[in-house]
C-alpha cells in the first residue's frame, strides 16, 4: 500500500493544474495516478482526423503558463497535447505520476478519516482525494440492434482505429456531435460513400480559424505583455456571449440563428437537405459547434444525410426506420460521451456506506461549488457538476477550483481538522440557487434535450453565468458552510 496525503486522479488539464498548485503551495506529499501511459487526458486520447479545440488557444491554456507560439487561433489536438507535455516536463510532473494505474474504487474509513483507493496496480491510502477525470472520457456508444453482427470495423471517434484504411470504403457515421463535424470533412474525400445518420441537427456556426501571423502574430509574440493582453481580450470577448444564454440579450441569439440558417440555405444546394441541417431549437440549448468546412460536405455526390433513425445494424450495413438499407464497410460513432451519467463508472463509497453514483442517481447530481459533496469528506472534484461552460474556457474554471482546494487544505491545517465536507444545508442552498438560474437559461427553455441534462431533466453540467462570478464564489472558503472533524 502506498501512503500519501493527497491523491490526484488524472493528468488532463485538471490533474496537471492540481499538481502544479500543490507544489506551488509547498505541498509535496502527493501522488498523481493516470490510467494511460502519458499526460494529456482528452487531448491524448482523441486523435481522430481534424481534432481541434473550439476555444481560442490563448484561452485554452494555463494562465500561468502562457504560450506565445500557438500556430492557429484554434489549435489542433497534436499542438495542444504537446503544450501539455511541455508544461509537465517543465514542472517535473512526470516524477510524481504513476502511469498505467486505473482507479477501480475508493472507500472512506470513518475511523481513520482517510480514503482507501484501489487501482489496477496498487492500493493507496490518502487523506485527500482530488478527482480530475473530467466528463469527456467515457465514450457513449449507442446500443443499436444488431451492432455486434456487423462484419466490418466499427469504432468511436475517441478510439479511432488509424490502421483502418477508409480509402474507397462505404462509411456510415452515426451522430453529428462535436467530433463528427470535425472528422467528416477530413475523410469525405477518401471514402467512396459517406452516410451520415443524424438524430438531431446541431447549431453549427462559422469558426473562422486561421494561422496566427502578420500584425496579430507580431503583437502576441514580440510585444512585451502582448500574449497576456491578447488572452485577456479573448476572455472578455467570450464572456460577453453569456448574455445571450441567461442575460437580457437572449433574443439576440435569434439574429445569429437566422444568419446561420441563411448560411446553410445558401451553401447547401439541395433545399431539402438544407432544411434537415437547420435545428428546430434555440441556439445554445445544446452545445454550439464551430466549424468552417462541415456544411459544404453535403454538396458532394458521395454524401447522404439520413434523418430517419436506425432500425438495425446487419452484417453488411444499416437499415433505417423507413426501411431503406444502406451498405457499409465501416461504422464510426460520433456520439459523444457519458456526462451526467459518468458517475455510474465511479465506485466511491463515503460515510455510512453511501455510494456516490447511487446518491447522485436517487437524489440528483448535487455538489457544493461543483467541487465537494456532503457525506464524502475530503473528496474534491475538478470540473465537477455544473462547472462546464458553453461560452468560455474550462481551464479558467479549473484554475479557480485548484486554488480553492489549496485554500481548503490550508483552512484544514489551521483548524487542525482531519476531515471536511459541506453541510447538507449549504449544499442544498447552493444547488437551489443554481437550478433557479439554470431554469431561466436557454439550456432549459430552448426546446431541446441534450447531454447537459440528467435523467430528471435538470441541467447538471453547465455553469449558468459569467465565469468571473465563479471566480468570486471560489475566492475564499466559507468556513460556516462546512462540517469540520478532528481525528479522535
Amino acid at each position: 500500500m502506498i501512503t500519501t496525503d493527497t491523491l490526484v486522479i488524472g493528468t488532463g488539464f485538471s490533474g496537471m493544474g492540481m499538481a502544479m498548485k500543490l507544489r506551488e503551495a509547498g505541498r509535496t506529499d502527493f501522488v498523481v495516478i493516470e490510467k494511460a501511459d502519458d499526460v494529456g487526458g482528452t487531448w491524448r486520447d482523441n486523435t481522430y482526423p481534424g481534432a481541434e479545440c473550439d476555444i481560442q488557444s490563448h484561452m485554452y491554456s494555463f494562465s500561468y503558463e502562457l504560450n506565445k507560439d500557438w500556430s492557429r487561433e484554434y489549435s489542433g489536438q497534436q499542438e495542444i497535447w504537446e503544450y501539455m507535455r511541455s508544461v509537465a516536463r517543465k514542472h517535473d510532473l512526470y516524477d510524481v505520476i504513476h502511469f498505467g494505474t486505473e482507479v477501480t474504487g475508493a472507500v472512506w474509513d470513518e475511523d481513520r478519516l482517510r480514503w482507501t483507493v484501489s487501482t489496477s496496480k496498487e492500493t493507496y491510502d490518502a487523506r485527500v482525494v482530488v478527482s480530475g477525470i473530467g466528463g469527456l472520457h467515457i465514450p457513449n456508444i449507442p446500443d443499436l440492434p444488431g451492432a455486434e453482427s456487423f462484419s466490418g470495423p466499427r469504432f468511436h471517434s475517441a478510439q479511432w482505429q488509424h490502421d483502418v484504411d477508409l480509402t474507397g470504403k462505404k462509411v456510415a457515421v452515426v451522430g453529428t456531435g462535436a467530433s463528427a463535424i470535425q472528422f467528416i470533412p477530413q475523410i469525405v474525400g477518401d471514402v467512396a460513400q459517406l452516410d451520415v445518420y443524424q438524430r438531431t441537427a446541431p447549431w453549427v456556426v462559422p469558426k473562422h480559424n486561421h494561422d496566427i501571423e502578420g500584425r496579430k502574430g507580431a503583437f502576441i509574440k514580440r510585444l512585451p505583455g502582448g500574449t497576456r493582453a491578447y488572452r485577456n481580450a479573448m476572455y472578455w470577448l467570450n464572456e460577453a456571449q453569456q448574455l445571450a444564454f441567461t442575460g437580457p440579450l437572449q433574443n439576440v441569439s435569434k439574429v445569429m440563428e437566422n444568419k446561420v440558417s441563411d448560411y446553410i440555405r445558401r451553401t447547401v444546394k439541395d433545399p431539402e437537405v438544407a432544411e434537415k441541417l437547420i435545428p428546430d431549437y434555440r441556439l445554445g440549448c445544446k452545445r454550439i459547434l464551430k466549424t468552417d468546412n462541415y456544411v459544404p460536405v453535403y454538396n458532394r455526390d458521395n454524401v447522404e444525410l439520413v434523418t430517419d433513425g436506425i432500425e438495425e445494424i446487419t452484417a453488411d450495413g444499416i437499415r433505417a426506420k423507413d426501411g431503406t438499407f444502406r451498405e457499409a464497410d465501416v461504422i464510426i460513432y460520433g456520439t459523444g460521451f457519458h456526462v451526467t451519467d459518468a458517475f455510474e463508472w465511479v465506485h466511491v463509497t463515503g460515510k455510512g456506506g453511501r455510494d456516490l453514483s447511487k446518491t447522485f442517481k436517487e437524489k440528483g447530481i448535487e455538489t457544493y461549488l461543483g467541487i465537494s459533496v456532503t457525506d464524502f469528506p475530503n473528496f474534491f472534484f475538478l470540473l465537477g457538476p455544473n462547472t462546464a461552460l458553453g461560452h468560455n474556457s474550462v481551464v479558467f474554471m479549473i484554475e479557480q477550483q485548484t486554488k480553492w482546494i489549496i485554500a481548503m487544505l490550508d483552512e484544514m491545517d489551521e483548524r487542525g481538522a482531519q476531515a471536511v465536507e459541506p453541510t447538507s444545508q449549504a449544499q442544498r442552498e447552493f444547488n437551489d440557487a443554481l437550478q433557479e438560474k439554470v431554469s431561466k437559461g436557454v439550456w432549459s427553455q430552448g426546446g431541446c434535450t441534450s447531454w447537459y441534462l440528467d435523467s430528471q431533466g435538470k441541467n447538471r453540467t453547465i455553469w449558468p453565468g459569467f465565469t468571473f462570478r465563479y471566480w468570486w464564489a471560489t475566492r475564499k472558503v466559507e468556513a460556516q458552510d462546512f462540517a469540520w472533524e478532528k481525528a479522535a
